[in-house]
């Protein structure tokens, strides 16, 4: 999965409840465009370029998958539902709030509706300075020149006023109870994608399976009496170096860990695959694997219904996948919750993701950070 792009923003209001304006802006924009991690101090400052009541101004930091052009179009529409109303005149005015595009990650973009970095951006003290407050490693990528240059450079001297600190929408969601998360569901769930975006999101570390070396997987799918021991013995021993190597290179009580496995699922997978003789013998190396392994502090299944695994595969395109039935999708399903309702020691989080694509929708995303605040919550 490719990382997420880095979005910033400026937001302005002059008119009306102006620090209200402003935290509806930042809460609409986290819970229907794109993930809010970083919010700057709110400064009032002058009307620029005509006679105007003061502005409060901020900047935002938003990760996302969109490309630049959709962000634009989302806010010039989110825009308009918090109010705004543009005048066909040429200049500036007035308004309830003002949305701009800064820079989207470190890219040129010259569009006929879109140009980044903007192109007035180190000419406006109202937009440095609430940069400056996210402490970006940024630079301008056609003046080549980082946030503090800027405003050193920078020719405008207007007093932007310091008014008040503003909440981080992120901050909401308290996963530094934790230190070790692991994500679990079937094949086709999305456990991938939800590690790496709470890792790219709270800066936490990964730990991610190595399915795709595993020599057996594709034999296994077209002869599964043939190769299902070895595959599942192979699968088992590489999860444990895995597991034993990543987290050795971390501390369990200060690094935050998300993973997109737990080793438990070696035995799910083994006990639907194996025949009955051949899974005692696993399960006794299980056993003795499974006693040595760190348990997580959470664990959080994602529950997909069968039709919708079958139509991820499908859309994700591994061949040596595309013949797994649905009654196998079923059984290993099963197995996850038997594994679940056994595990009373484990602290665990069902979400049921049906229907749901929190990769490209803002609003799913949101409902699993949601999901997992209320648990730490409850």
């Amino acid at each position: 999965m490719k990382k997420q792009h880095q979005v910033i923003l400026s937001l302005g209001t002059n008119q009306g409840n102006r620090l209200e304006n402003i935290e509806r802006c930042i809460a609409n924009l986290h819970n229907e465009i794109g993930t809010i991690i970083k919010v700057s101090k709110l400064y009032e400052t002058p009307s620029w370029g005509f006679d105007s009541e003061k502005f409060y101004n901020c900047a935002v930091v938003l990760n996302t998958h969109k490309s630049a052009h959709q962000i634009l179009e989302e806010c010039l529409l989110l825009e308009e539902a918090l109010g705004r109303t543009r005048l066909q005149a040429e200049g500036y005015e007035a308004r309830i709030i003002d949305i701009d595009v800064i820079a989207f990650d470190e890219e040129i973009i010259a569009s006929e509706k879109l140009k980044v970095p903007h192109p007035e951006m180190q000419n406006r003290l109202f937009v440095l300075l609430p940069m400056r407050d996210l402490n970006l490693d940024w630079r301008h990528p056609i003046l080549q020149k980082y946030l503090h240059e800027l405003l050193v450079l920078s020719e405008d001297k207007s007093n932007c006023v310091f008014v008040q600190n503003l909440e981080i929408p992120m901050a909401k969601i308290k996963l530094d109870h934790f230190n070790y998360i692991a994500i679990e569901g079937n094949i086709g769930a999305g456990k991938t994608t939800l590690t790496n975006k709470l890792a790219e999101d709270f800066n936490a570390k990964t730990v991610l399976e190595r399915f795709a070396d595993n020599p057996f997987l594709p034999k296994f799918y077209e002869d599964q009496n043939r190769y299902a021991f070895p595959l599942e013995m192979s699968f088992l021993a590489d999860r444990y170096q895995q597991i034993s190597d990543d987290l050795a290179q971390f501390d369990l009580f200060k690094d935050f860990i998300v993973a997109d496995y737990h080793i438990f699922k070696s035995l799910i997978f083994a006990k639907v695959t194996l025949a009955e003789d051949e899974f005692r013998l696993y399960k006794t190396m299980f056993d003795i694997i499974y006693k040595e392994m760190p348990k997580p502090d959470l664990y959080i299944y994602l529950y997909q219904s069968t039709e919708r695994l079958l139509q991820n595969i499908r859309e994700r395109g591994r061949s040596y996948e595309q013949e797994i039935p649905a009654e196998y999708l079923e059984k290993i399903n099963n197995g996850y919750l038997d594994y679940i309702k056994s595990q009373t020691s484990l602290n665990v989080l069902i979400i049921d993701v049906t229907n749901r694509d929190f990769q490209n929708n803002q609003e799913d995303y949101v409902f699993v950070l949601n999901e997992i605040q209320n648990k730490i919550s409850g």
